[in-house]
């Protein structure tokens, strides 16, 4: 677990500018307000299909973190398998964490 990634994910939840979950991380997507998908490392493979069809319409990336989605609870207080970031700066940063540990 990169203890960057939750403690960028604490802050971001905290500013409002994440949306938990499969549906609510959708529907963000097709409004236009996600800027970044961050997955689970333990997501089923259907959800993450689902997930990155509806964000390669938009041209949002999708990105798969070394967390569980325990680590998500342990993080940020909610067991979820895919988080949408709101915000371009988090979005950023967040997509940096991820891939460094690549």
């Amino acid at each position: 677990m990169s203890s960057k990634l939750m403690g960028l994910l604490s802050i971001c939840r905290k500013a409002g500018k994440m949306v938990m979950g499969f549906e609510p991380s959708k529907e963000a997507i097709l409004c236009g307000t996600a800027c970044s998908v961050i997955t689970a490392s333990d997501i089923s493979p259907k959800t993450e299909k689902e997930i990155r069809f509806f964000a390669d319409k938009k041209n949002i990336p999708v990105v798969e973190s070394d967390c569980t989605m325990e680590d998500f609870y342990n993080g940020i207080g909610k067991k979820v398998g895919l988080i949408a970031l709101c915000d371009e700066g988090f979005s950023k940063k967040a997509i940096e964490i991820s891939t460094e540990n690549i």
